[in-house]
């Protein structure tokens, strides 16, 4: 860059010093161009005044710099350095015309040190600015590639990698933990955001994000590039631990296999680059308590028990397998429940035996309580599947009269007994629901019981504006999960926890008391639910056409 003080050299020179610069730092010949006549124009400026309109133009075919004096044709002058009188420019061009411009040649400028030392620092800008440009147009398409490089430097933890024409950087969060790296090191990482920064274009790479074990997965496995595997999710504790899901589809094409490769050569090389970390390959099945299974191997497991509203799973496992199932300091459930998308419970089975044994008495007690029979009678409803006394009061009357040892007249006795402390029950929580100021309009909202009424009053939600200004995780509450994976999620409770509403129940509650409170019309609901419905269509068509394949 040292030559491009050298201005005023020849015409020949010039020209060589811009494919030089262009060739090296890899932009158009043009733009190294622009520079210079930048360059000359500012340097003729501060020679000529400033005030004053002066252009420089270089054929890019012979170096020749032509410099001139601009000035526009006006009636009245205001600024005698960049305006001309009508008359005298007609007295250098006839034919001029207000609203023209005329150029007035000046003499080649010669350059001292200051102003070549300006003119450098002018074209040194304008390249970095355009190279620059030249890599963030490079890379902006490449996000979600793996690119190759080698470490130039380390900057309090991250690292900057030469990337050839561009530098990326691998922040210490985004680095494999323990992993160290060196000068000169050859190393692989994965584009996840490049960002147009007043530094220049800033390529951020990662090599702990699980993207980055998929695009590993695809460059050593011919089935994953070629999409006869697929990879359905991947989760990572990075430096220690991960999971893969895969499926195939050609059935004649085993994907756990395919992924391992002969006497485990594909995945040797993908754990090597990692670091060693360990890989479970687990097959992918659409049904989700057969996945869950698959995902917390190698742990054996007994039963599983689905909550399909909650996203919750139940794993029951021996009491051999209990420490293999939640692994060490819990990394293997964590990495199922990653994996799988759900929230996973593991008991053993002891502990299931006392949940349920401890259920069903605390069932026969609420029975007894509430309908005044005896053990046993309670004990039999609970056997035949009752759980509440809800189930119990509005089921069909046959249905208890079924049950060995009863007959119609205790079913239809005990049916009434049910209801009776139903509408007590009733009669007690709106009264309840009064003492707390709750308005009567908030029952107007569709779905709102009055066990719900007495909670909101509870939790200070008394008029249809209090509920209507809710948010959805109010209602529901919310898990907050902290960056340290050994830090356990802090689940806070919602207004309505306790209840059987989910996040779509909740937001009906909440737009249906804006609807009632006048915030917004019904016309402005149904527009969005419509658009809920055409996704949840479009997302339950989508299995049913790829069902065939796995």
């Amino acid at each position: 860059m040292a030559g491009v003080a050298g201005i005023s050299a020849n015409r020949l020179e010039l020209l060589q010093i811009a494919d030089a610069v262009a060739r090296e730092k890899t932009i158009d010949r043009k733009i190294v161009i622009q520079a210079m006549e930048d360059a000359i124009q500012k340097a003729a400026k501060s020679r000529y005044g400033a005030e004053n309109d002066i252009r420089c133009e270089i054929d890019p075919k012979t170096g020749e710099t032509r410099l001139s004096r601009v000035l526009a044709v006006v009636d009245d002058v205001e600024n005698e350095a960049t305006q001309i009188t009508l008359a005298d420019a007609k007295r250098r061009n006839p034919e001029a015309k207000v609203g023209d411009l005329i150029a007035e040649g000046l003499p080649p400028l010669d350059f001292g040190r200051v102003a070549a030392q300006n003119a450098k620092q002018v074209i040194v800008q304008k390249v970095r600015e355009a190279e620059r440009d030249r890599q963030f147009g490079e890379y902006k398409d490449r996000i979600g590639e793996i690119v190759n490089g080698t470490v130039k430097r380390a900057e309090y933890g991250n690292v900057i990698i030469d990337l050839g024409r561009a530098e990326g950087i691998i922040r210490r969060d985004e680095m494999i933990p323990r992993e160290n790296v060196r000068y000169g090191d050859r190393i692989r990482a994965y584009i996840y955001d490049v960002r147009r920064e007043q530094r220049g274009p800033q390529i951020f790479l990662s090599r702990a994000r699980p993207e980055f074990m998929s695009k590993l997965f695809a460059q050593e496995v011919p089935e994953i590039y070629d999409g006869t595997v697929e990879i359905k999710s991947v989760a990572r504790d990075p430096g220690s631990r991960a999971k893969i899901a895969v499926i195939s589809r050609d059935s004649s094409i085993d994907p756990v296999g395919a992924c391992v490769g002969m006497r485990g050569a594909r995945v040797q090389a993908v754990v090597n680059e990692l670091q060693g970390e360990k890989v479970d390959i687990i097959q992918w099945n659409p049904d989700a308590a057969s996945f869950i299974v698959n995902a917390l191997a190698p742990a054996e497991v007994s039963k599983v028990v689905l909550d399909e509203d909650s996203n919750r799973i139940e794993v029951v496992v021996p009491e051999s397998q209990l420490s293999l199932a939640i692994g060490r300091r819990g990394q293997n459930v964590r990495l199922a429940s990653q994996l799988t998308g759900w929230d996973i419970d593991i008991l053993t089975e002891q502990e299931e035996s006392e949940r349920r044994q401890k259920e069903f008495a605390e069932r026969s007690q609420a029975f007894m309580d509430a309908l005044d029979v005896d053990e046993v009678i309670a004990q039999l409803l609970v056997t035949e599947g009752f759980a509440s006394v809800e189930e119990v009061a509005y089921v069909e009357l046959s249905e208890i009269a079924h049950i060995e040892g009863f007959d119609e007249n205790t079913a239809s006795e005990i049916q009434t007994r049910a209801r009776e402390y139903l509408e007590k029950q009733e009669a007690d929580r709106d009264a309840r629901r009064r003492e707390l100021g709750v308005s009567d309009d908030l029952g107007r909202v569709e779905g709102v019981t009055t066990a719900m009424l007495v909670a909101f009053g509870e939790n200070g939600v008394k008029t249809l504006e209090d509920l209507a200004d809710c948010a959805t995780d109010d209602l529901i509450g919310w898990t907050e999960r902290s960056k340290d994976k050994d830090v356990e999620p802090v689940r806070h409770k919602g207004v309505l926890d306790g209840f059987e509403v989910d996040r779509k129940d909740a937001e009906a509650l909440i737009l249906g008391a804006r609807v009632l409170a006048g915030w917004i019309t019904a016309d402005e609901v149904a527009p969005a639910e419509d658009e809920e419905t055409e996704t949840a269509a479009d997302e339950d068509s989508e299995p049913s056409e790829s069902a065939p394949e796995a």
